[in-house]
């Protein structure tokens, strides 16, 4: 195995070992401070981080306003006051000389406003921004504004060179480094494009050379290239290493860092990791963000695709194949769906499934009465986290606050479950993000017996290579 060697990033030597940020609670000060102590680079998700009461209870992100608009002005405070608390945090545990990165997503509710507010708050304490779920043009202008370095994550050399040559080549001296996140193995939402084939993966090293290809067409030869999703033994990713055609590279390690003794998640879900098998996470469409996301399979994710599977095409007027009346909803408006969905509907309601919901799309699907009350009260219960929600119908661009179409009752309120889980929520009824290398947990003899380590531990043993 190659010696694994401190790279430049961020204008300082480090260890090539950064910590992926997980977002609403799940890397947060504890873990980040801990892994930029071990010699790393440490994040933590400032989506809607936690704050503490004065005995060190997490506070209850609780919405009180009577609007969205109302609801999403207390979320953007939430957010602020959680990542500045998180980042103080961090540093307390990692010493002035640890590399704190903050991570945030574009298509947050209040991104701009969250990463500013944050910085402002906790001057000097953070030393990166980390940024994805979309193209995050305005993030090279808000690292400079507050003198700290950006790392946006990309999924391929076309969309670098996109924010390269719109905005990033104004204020290149921060530019700390660009995260390749491989869209087919990465954990969360994945920034697959319409062209890439979702069952298909690609072999991401021709990416990411292209995307160092890319890189040096704009002069940024020395500009690490994190590579994320699907890392776990180095000595698998040797030939990366040192590799002068794809000059100098870091590895972020998201799933990994959960099964630690600082990890916050709850000790079932430690447990559930070490369980999983080779398929036991899914690439799915179903986010209201309107990307593709990894998480492991529960009752919650086959819910989803199974209300996505009771779903028929239907027309307001007979036309063609679709003659065959239905009634929707109390008053039995009638629209026309095929006879072969009308049977298949018949079917659906006879095991219950008797609430049709209209889509965006000129469809309904079928759910329980008691599935049809949550999805409209999540609904109303929107509090904007989101920039648009496609589950919610919620923008946050005035004057309207909404995306101009009708909620789409196939998604969910990813809030809602994402702030569950992270709380000790029940595993099977909610969002559980992961790389698709979790199985691998249950394989790798470090975790045999049971065995938790610290985020220390952890680093060591990735530093051997294996």
């Amino acid at each position: 195995m190659k010696a694994i060697n401190a790279i430049r990033m961020g204008g300082v030597d480090v260890l090539p070992l950064v910590e992926g940020g997980k977002g609403v609670a799940v890397s947060n000060g504890e873990t980040c401070g801990s892994w930029a102590a071990a010699g790393g680079v440490g994040t933590f998700s400032a989506v809607n981080a936690d704050s503490y009461d004065a005995d060190g209870r997490v506070i209850p992100q609780v919405y009180h306003g009577k609007t969205r608009r109302d609801r999403h002005e207390e979320l953007v405070r939430y957010a602020i006051d959680g990542a500045i608390t998180q980042a103080k945090r961090a540093r307390d545990i990692a010493g002035p000389k640890g590399r704190i990165h903050a991570n945030i997503l574009w298509e947050m509710g209040g991104a701009e406003r969250v990463a500013r507010g944050m910085l402002e708050g906790a001057k000097g304490l953070i030393n990166g921004i980390t940024c994805g779920a979309g193209m995050p043009y305005r993030l090279a202008d808000i690292a400079r504004d507050y003198g700290v370095h950006y790392y946006p994550i990309v999924s391929s050399g076309r969309a670098f060179s996109a924010l390269w040559k719109r905005a990033y080549h104004k204020t290149r001296e921060w530019l700390g480094g660009v995260v390749y996140e491989d869209p087919w193995l990465a954990g969360g939402h994945n920034g697959l494009s319409n062209s890439e084939n979702p069952k298909v993966p690609e072999d991401p090293y021709p990416r990411v050379l292209k995307l160092r290809q890319q890189m040096r067409e704009f002069g940024l030869d020395d500009t690490p290239i994190i590579m994320a999703g699907g890392v776990w033994w180095l000595e698998e990713w040797e030939h990366w290493i040192d590799n002068p055609e794809l000059g100098p590279i870091a590895f972020q390690f998201g799933t990994r860092p959960l099964l630690t003794q600082e990890s916050p998640i709850s000790d079932a879900w430690k447990q559930r990791l070490v369980t999983l098998k080779a398929g036991d996470v899914l690439l799915q469409p179903f986010s209201p963000t309107g990307f593709y996301s990894s998480a492991v399979r529960n009752e919650f994710l086959q819910e989803l695709e199974d209300r996505n599977e009771r779903q028929v095409a239907f027309t307001s007027e007979p036309i063609g194949d679709h003659l065959a009346e239905y009634g929707v909803g109390p008053r039995k408006r009638i629209v026309y769906v095929t006879p072969h969905d009308l049977a298949r509907i018949n079917h659906w309601e006879a095991e219950g499934f008797i609430e049709a919901m209209r889509t965006p799309d000129n469809t309904l699907i079928f759910v329980t009465p008691e599935n049809a009350r949550e999805i409209l009260k999540d609904q109303v219960d929107c509090m904007g986290c989101l920039s648009q929600c496609r589950f919610s119908n919620w923008s946050q661009h005035e004057p309207e606050y909404s995306n101009g179409k009708k909620a789409d009752p196939r998604s969910f309120c990813i809030q809602k479950t994402l702030q569950d889980v992270a709380h000790d929520g029940a595993l099977e009824k909610n969002l559980m993000f992961a790389g698709h290398n979790a199985y691998r947990f249950g394989q790798d003899p470090f975790y045999s017996n049971g065995f938790v380590p610290s985020v220390k531990q952890l680093v060591e043993r990735i530093m051997t290579g294996r």
